[in-house]
């Protein structure tokens, strides 16, 4: 099996202060998402077409194995402060009680059961290595990572057993075959159904 790892260095807690601060304060575009990645705010703008339909597809998929009392959130702030973040991840499944429990912009990552993010061109590598070496240190169980510009081709790789800023490689597959999502999920996913560019 293969790791994903980024160095990993720690803030103290005013700097992190002053970051979500500033973030709080962007003023975006409609429609742009700001986040923290390792330190520096960024914005980007609001995703493609096929980037939206591959996200309201896995969406639909997971709901149909999801507890009542969790939800799947396409705009839920996930901090983690240890790696100077605060990502908005394009799919995270938490519990309701986690989101109802919290007021402001934020939930702890380390609550969701499941993130995922879809690639697009201008931010694939966050996704790879600054958010994968993120989500695994704030505990987030399983990160599923739809990377339609992946070197070799449009692929999926689910990751999990976070231990640090690695996960362990769990399954990966290219556009077309059946990805296992393990339990509590219990879910086969046919990315036969995602366009590729």
């Amino acid at each position: 099996m293969s790791a994903l790892t980024v160095d990993h260095s720690s803030g103290n807690s005013s700097e992190w202060d002053d970051l979500v601060r500033i973030w709080e304060q962007a003023d975006a575009p409609e429609g742009w998402k700001v986040e923290i990645i390792e330190g520096i705010v960024t914005m980007s703008p609001p995703p493609d077409n096929i980037h939206n339909f591959i996200a309201v597809k896995l969406q639909r998929r997971l709901y149909s194995v999801l507890p009542e009392d969790w939800d799947v959130y396409q705009t839920l702030g996930t901090a983690i402060p240890l790696r100077k973040g605060l990502y908005i991840p394009d799919l995270a499944v938490v519990p309701d009680d986690v989101v109802l429990a919290k007021t402001g912009e934020l939930v702890p990552a380390h609550t969701a059961k499941l993130i995922v993010e879809v690639t697009s061109k201008s931010n694939a590598t966050n996704d790879r290595i600054a958010k994968a070496a993120g989500y695994a240190r704030a505990g987030v169980p399983l990160y599923l990572l739809v990377d339609r510009w992946a070197p070799a081709g449009p692929a999926i790789t689910l990751y999990g057993e976070p231990t640090g800023d690695v996960y362990r490689i769990l399954h990966a597959v290219k556009f077309g075959d059946e990805l296992e999502l393990p339990a509590p999920f219990g879910l086969t996913l046919d990315t036969g159904i995602f366009p590729v560019d």
